[in-house]
């Protein structure tokens, strides 16, 4: 299949794209390399742009003759989020509209959406079900939750066939050591804790430690790059034209920020310093997925369980490259 991603030099668009071609299908990445990287990409194609210029995108999906699209393409910063919600507006909303519009414009009828953990918000549910309700808190997730619906009322006029992935906690790097992520600024816990190790104590916070849960601290479910991956790739090949499916990715296991930390200390052999500070305004007590539908559907399973696993790869990845992609 040949396939365009859009922010497919990003972290979790490199890491499928890298997949999908070892696999056997012909990607193209197109990003703007806002927060994409051309060396995450691996040597394949790579078309520089913004997902806002419909001409661009409708070259672009006539020139590489492309089948289906896989949405990653958006501004991801929950802070800046609530700061700048007209950016977030904008570039995801109005991405994706420029996006639908030009592939219908050119005839792709198959798309995958990645969509987020976020858009259900506070809810109390544990683990989280697809039927969950969806009540998102922040400006960045009422977009995601914008976009899903913008995507199944095109698909209805238009006969496209879609799935959208709602994933919890991407985590970890290739087990080889040469992908993984990297933010400016950052804001995940295991490379913040991470890069507190290599470079020395900073001012490593804990948000809160008075949630209701075993320890105190938020607990999220975090899913390892690579079995994220696998979840895109299994999704894209089972998409027909009338396929409209939602599928939560995560392993069903929630881990504290400390049990976040005791990994990373384990991992690394290095003892972390942290200062607990106020809960973050809309944090959740726990978010944890549910990926019965995923796994009995698709036949997905993940490759890293253990949370000791997935922080591993991250080791070894901001190790080898502590400033990021290029400079090691």
């Amino acid at each position: 299949m040949k396939i365009l991603l859009t922010g497919g030099a990003g972290y979790v668009g490199s890491a499928c794209l890298r997949l999908l071609k070892q696999s056997g299908h012909q990607v193209v990445a197109f990003d703007n390399l806002v927060e994409g990287h051309p060396a995450a990409v691996d040597g394949a194609e790579l078309v520089v742009g913004d997902i806002r210029d419909t001409q661009l995108l409708e070259k672009t999906l006539r020139d590489y003759d492309i089948e289906a699209v896989m949405h990653f393409a958006a501004a991801t910063n929950v802070g800046e989020s609530v700061v700048n919600p007209a950016y977030h507006y904008d570039n995801n909303i109005g991405g994706t509209l420029s996006l639908l519009n030009a592939m219908v414009a050119v005839g792709v009828k198959k798309i995958l959406f990645s969509s987020t953990c976020a858009t259900y918000g506070l809810n109390p549910v544990s683990p989280m079900a697809e039927d969950a309700a969806q009540d998102p808190c922040s400006p960045y997730a009422r977009t995601k939750l914008a976009v899903e619906w913008m995507i199944r009322d095109f698909a209805h006029t238009y006969g496209m066939g879609f799935t959208i992935l709602r994933y919890f906690n991407a985590a970890g790097a290739s087990a080889d050591g040469r992908f993984g992520e990297y933010h400016h600024p950052e804001t995940h816990l295991i490379p913040l804790v991470l890069q507190d190790i290599l470079n020395g104590p900073k001012a490593l916070k804990v948000f809160g430690n008075d949630y209701p849960t075993v320890d105190g601290t938020c607990i999220r479910d975090y899913v390892h790059i690579d079995d994220l991956a696998s979840a895109h790739l299994l999704a894209m090949e089972a998409i027909e034209d009338n396929t409209q499916e939602v599928y939560n990715i995560g392993t069903g296991n929630g881990q504290s920020v400390l049990d976040i930390i005791k990994a990373c200390e384990l991992v690394s052999g290095h003892q972390v310093v942290y200062t607990v500070v106020e809960r973050r305004p809309g944090d959740a007590p726990e978010l944890v997925a549910d990926p019965r539908k995923l796994q009995s559907r698709l036949g997905w399973k993940p490759k890293y369980p253990k949370i000791e696993d997935t922080v591993r790869t991250a080791w070894m990845w901001h190790k080898i490259c502590p400033q990021g992609y290029g400079e090691k």
